[in-house]
């Protein structure tokens, strides 16, 4: 798909990918101005925990979607990992509602205590842009992190759909099951608009170097 068309008829969801240092910011930011001066609303997000989105766009960013100055119809964010495992672990102790004690909620906050925590949490963040969080937009463009982080995000969908389907009982690093199975449906629907070809465009990014190519 040539640039001209990319923009005269984009699929919803748009992932900028490549091996580190390519231009997948500068491309994705380029793409999400041109989108929205065409009057689309546009959400332009960064999955890379080490990004440089908010110097890009001259705007401090947050993991909630934020106007971007300048740009009528361009809203940016950072999905911050230790943010979304904050988040998470309010929610999955507020699901062991009232009747939990002391001791049952301090087991919970011990099993996500873990980097496998701050991963699924970040992959939750990632999965409610692909769906309700991001109904209010024509367009999500991801500014993804460098080929192996994002390769890994997007397998977590059909990975933790697989597993909340053959473990329904007990608990893990993501917390007890009983309160993740009401995640599987949305992780199903992440998984079905990330393999519909209609919905999601996955732009690789590189340049004439081995290295780069390779990657």
């Amino acid at each position: 798909m040539t640039l001209p068309a990319l923009l005269q008829s984009p699929s919803r969801f748009l992932f900028f990918t490549g091996k580190g240092g390519v231009g997948k910011t500068s491309l994705s930011c380029a793409i999400a101005i041109a989108l929205a001066d065409q009057g689309r609303r546009v959400l332009l997000v960064s999955t890379d925990p080490a990004s440089n989105l908010d110097e890009m766009l001259a705007t401090p960013l947050t993991d909630q979607p934020a106007r971007v100055p300048g740009v009528a119809n361009l809203w940016a964010a950072n999905i911050d990992p230790e943010a979304a495992s904050e988040d998470y672990r309010a929610r999955v102790l507020e699901q062991l509602g009232p009747t939990a004690d002391a001791a049952e909620k301090a087991t919970v906050r011990e099993q996500l205590s873990g980097a496998c925590t701050t991963e699924i949490a970040a992959f939750d963040a990632f999965v409610g842009l692909l769906g309700a969080d991001s109904a209010r937009f024509d367009h999500v463009i991801f500014d993804t992190a460098p080929t192996g982080h994002t390769l890994r995000l997007l397998s977590l969908p059909k990975a933790w759909t697989g597993f909340l389907q053959d473990n329904d009982r007990g608990a893990s690093c993501l917390g007890p099951h009983s309160g993740l199975k009401m995640q599987e449906t949305r992780f199903r629907a992440a998984l079905a608009a990330l393999s519909d070809a209609a919905q999601t465009t996955i732009v690789l990014v590189t340049r004439a170097d081995r290295g780069a190519v390779r990657e």
